[in-house]
């Protein structure tokens, strides 16, 4: 189900540090954002499914239910983008968060400039003549747009979102496909040589949908 886009951006946040949400809804308020607030992932799984936001900025460490675990059930239902809050900064963390299904991370403590810049920069991923327009899902290579499955496309966001990470066949399908998927693992090769051929110079000499062979697959940025 596609988030809601319509008015002003509407901001869930959830964290149970609840003296830190009160600040980041004032601030947000004041940037002209309207914001709901909940104090854990039950409660922030039961307002996701109302669709009624354009962003979700989930705390990780939370009773109830933990934010990874939240996200990842909000994935089952929703593409709202989620920035995931942490008070940790080790990329581990972050890898597994991007692998529930979060779209960036903040670290605590943060700027409400930095969640600004985010937001305004967050739309485009732009690699040589390569843009992923990402509130559209629109794939562009040199200024054409270029027809991409749905399953090709969260395929190429999620390679271009983590660049130079290599992932196996078994945790591309996992991510995309889902995560209880029993699929073939070749599906994965079959999508990869077709975003190849659509968005590669030379397809059989590719510049950034690279191999690591035995290992899996990876974005050179």
């Amino acid at each position: 189900m596609a988030h809601k886009r319509s008015g002003n951006l509407k901001i869930l946040v959830v964290d149970d540090e609840k003296t830190l949400v009160k600040g980041m809804k004032f601030n947000l308020e004041n940037e002209g954002y309207e914001v709901e607030c909940a104090y854990d992932g039950a409660a922030a799984l039961e307002l996701a499914r109302e669709g009624r936001f354009d962003l979700i900025i989930l705390d990780v460490m939370m009773p109830e239910m933990d934010g990874l675990e939240a996200c990842m059930k909000i994935r089952e239902f929703s593409n709202v983008p989620i920035i995931m809050l942490t008070a940790k900064s080790e990329d581990a963390d972050k890898l597994m968060g991007f692998e529930c299904g979060a779209d960036d991370y903040l670290t605590k403590p943060f700027n409400i400039l930095e969640l600004k810049a985010q937001r305004s920069q967050g739309s485009l991923l732009t690699v040589g003549k390569l843009t992923l327009n990402t509130e559209e899902r629109v794939a562009i290579r040199d200024g054409e747009p270029v027809e991409l499955t749905a399953k090709e496309y969260d395929l190429i966001e999620l390679l271009m979102r983590n660049p130079r990470r290599v992932y196996s066949r078994e945790n591309l399908m996992n991510v995309v496909w889902g995560y209880t998927y029993a699929g073939d693992y070749r599906t994965v090769d079959v999508h990869i040589r077709r975003l190849r051929e659509k968005l590669e110079e030379n397809p059989a000499e590719p510049d950034h949908i690279l191999t690591k062979w035995g290992v899996g697959y990876y974005f050179k940025g």
